[in-house]
């Protein structure tokens, strides 16, 4: 009889346990310990990588570099998150909630690779006709290599024969390798699968692309070491039964992080979205009292967002809900809106949101927010013409931030007539058509809203 030993491993960082505890010795996570059955008599290594090319030592100096023309994919939004295109060797892993259309921009993207190149698609969890059917309706006509099979073995075997350029797996989380004796989609045999994979792209110069499940936080299911292996992290943003999805790069090898791409769903697909300022600005032509408009900078792309405030007397304890924002961070603003502005919310719920599903990080949202504020608190209606972006500090100074003059540019591209900015941001020259009110208090810039609205 084949000798059994059971493992703990932790589904965050994949380090094993011999026992099961609540909390990972490792990361600290709690409730991370998964139990995985090993067999000493399978626990081998498959030798299906054996006849790759052999790994050399190199010296540094010796290599030389090369600016190799990346692979479009067709869709310039999504070769935008990636830098400029799918770069030889690399591997891309794109998570995102079921149903956000992961499958669809892939598909998309294999039909025009396959014009030029062979493009293999993968899929474990769809049958071919599935796959088909879907390709009817996305209107696409290439000739796309199918392969509808799990077991890892087989599917780099096949590869070797055919030699793809691009390989997609959907989804990783239900591959099986031999190697791996635990149930399929667990945490060794996610490991497992996604190394042998990505040993095999390295040493073939295959690009491989990857779709993986999420988990209810929206995370990546599978070991947090998932995201190690791989070259570039790709999000899928929105919701579901939305029209708009946002791609994010939260990892990127060979480009920018953070960067974004904006699609619209249709019956034929994914669609660019070029313009993607026009989406999350409001069309209304009477501007309320609440309502604001701010740039920021998502990676290389100046973006137009409108942020919205409510603020209402409150019945009992004053609520404090940001959607799009920091939490803790509005509860800094409202401090120092009082202690700097004057302006007191003690006895008011305060409600922020950021139309359009997007998330603000950056700091240069503390002036934009406050305004919004004091106008909702106040019943001011702020012009639908006007922007602002700064950071507040603690002692009620207007702080500068970076990408000043490509944010102004912006605000002056969609028509936007005044722009209350940090004084230190204030450009060289006038831009035309466009007023610049530089502040360097927090009062200035309440003070000149209080006048002019």
């Amino acid at each position: 009889m084949s000798k059994t030993k059971l493992e703990f491993v932790c589904r965050e960082c994949g380090v094993t346990h011999p026992q099961w505890a609540g909390q990972c010795l490792e990361c600290q996570a709690w409730n991370t310990l998964e139990e995985v059955v090993i067999s000493r008599d399978n626990a081998s290594k498959p030798e299906i990588l054996q006849d790759l090319p052999p790994s050399k030592v190199q010296k540094l100096s010796d290599i030389r570099s090369e600016s190799k023309a990346r692979l479009t994919t067709g869709l310039s939004e999504l070769d935008r998150t990636l830098g400029g295109g799918l770069v030889d060797g690399s591997v891309v892993l794109i998570g995102g909630d079921p149903g956000i259309g992961k499958s669809t921009l892939i598909l998309q993207a294999m039909a025009v690779i396959n014009k030029e190149h062979t493009a293999l698609y993968v899929s474990g969890e769809e049958s071919a006709q599935q796959v088909s059917d879907r390709a009817v309706r996305l209107g696409i006509k290439e000739d796309v290599l199918l392969l509808n099979e799990t077991h890892l073995e087989k599917i780099i075997k096949l590869a070797k024969e055919i030699k793809p350029k691009v390989i997609v797996i959907d989804s990783i989380q239900t591959m099986v390798t031999d190697g791996s004796t635990s149930a399929p989609g667990s945490v060794t045999q996610v490991r497992d699968c996604a190394a042998q994979l990505t040993q095999y792209a390295k040493q073939t110069n295959t690009i491989l692309l990857m779709i993986g499940h999420v988990t209810k936080g929206g995370a990546l299911a599978g070991p947090r070491i998932l995201e190690h292996m791989v070259d570039c992290v790709l999000y899928f943003e929105g919701d579901a039964g939305g029209r708009y999805r946002i791609i994010r790069a939260v990892k990127n090898r060979f480009g920018a992080v953070n960067e974004i791409s904006v699609f619209a769903m249709s019956e034929t697909g994914l669609k660019q979205v070029e313009n993607p300022s026009a989406i999350f600005l409001s069309n209304q032509s009477t501007p309320l009292p609440g309502s604001m408009v701010m740039v920021t900078r998502e990676a290389t792309r100046p973006l137009m967002i409108e942020l919205q405030a409510l603020v209402d007397q409150s019945s009992g304890n004053p609520k404090r809900v940001s959607v799009g924002l920091d939490q803790n961070r509005l509860a800094l603003q409202l401090a120092i809106l009082h202690k700097h502005g004057g302006i007191a919310t003690f006895d008011q719920d305060v409600f922020m949101n950021v139309v359009g599903g997007v998330k603000v990080s950056e700091t240069a949202s503390d002036l934009v927010v406050m305004l919004t504020i004091m106008s909702s608190l106040r019943n001011k209606v702020i012009p639908k013409d006007w922007i602002a972006f700064g950071e507040v500090g603690l002692t009620g100074e207007v702080r500068p931030v970076y990408n000043a003059s490509e944010r102004l540019a912006e605000a002056q591209k969609h028509g936007f007539k005044i722009a209350i900015i940090p004084k230190a941001n204030t450009p060289k020259k006038p831009i035309k058509g466009l007023k610049v009110v530089p502040v360097e208090y927090l009062y200035q810039a309440l003070q000149y809203m209080s006048e002019n609205t």
